[in-house]
């Protein structure tokens, strides 16, 4: 397949949308130690950007959990692959993703998380596809509703690639049909 990538959103709309974030969570949590969770690796891209428009103390760690693998779309099935380096017990945490597609991950990754007995929990999606959502798991932020597409760019890869690319873009193949 010989693919083009097509710009959904563009890397000024990102940076933009990443630092108005930013000055929110920073107002939210303002006078309080913030613990950071980025949701590896789709996530990466955004949390590193985010973290730097949040003034405020924080500590940044990192979770690993899988469900899409190689494909386009949720397998329904989250498993944590890296788990936390550092307790978040009695702890105020936001969870940095990329993405709230079905949220069956996110689910899963929140009673996770519970166990670990922070005082807090929020959620921060970059993308959010209400359409595809499943399961009940509240957004405390969101950067962009989207429709459902299949999206790569800024983390967000098909079979590993394009997570470099410094915008958020839909592929088309070689007859011009959106990758789903």
């Amino acid at each position: 397949m010989q693919a083009r990538i097509e710009t959904l959103i563009t890397e000024a709309e990102l940076q933009s949308k990443v630092r108005e974030l930013g000055e929110t969570i920073a107002k939210d949590y303002e006078g309080k130690d913030l613990f950071v969770i980025a949701v590896l690796r789709g996530a990466i891209f955004f949390a590193c950007d985010l973290v730097r428009h949040i003034d405020l103390p924080l500590v940044l760690d990192f979770v690993q959990i899988s469900s899409y693998g190689e494909g386009t779309t949720s397998s329904g099935r989250a498993k944590i692959t890296r788990e936390l380096d550092l307790s978040i017990e009695d702890k105020d945490v936001l969870v940095v993703e990329d993405i709230a597609d079905t949220r069956h991950t996110l689910s899963n990754l929140m009673s996770f998380l519970d166990t670990k007995k922070p005082r807090s929990v929020k959620l921060c999606a970059l993308l959010n596809k209400e359409s595809r959502k499943e399961v009940e798991v509240p957004l405390d932020y969101v950067g962009f509703e989207i429709e459902n597409l299949f999206v790569v760019g800024y983390g967000l890869d098909y079979a590993q690639h394009y997570r470099n690319l410094p915008f958020v873009g839909v592929i088309r193949d070689d007859h011009g049909e959106i990758l789903q």
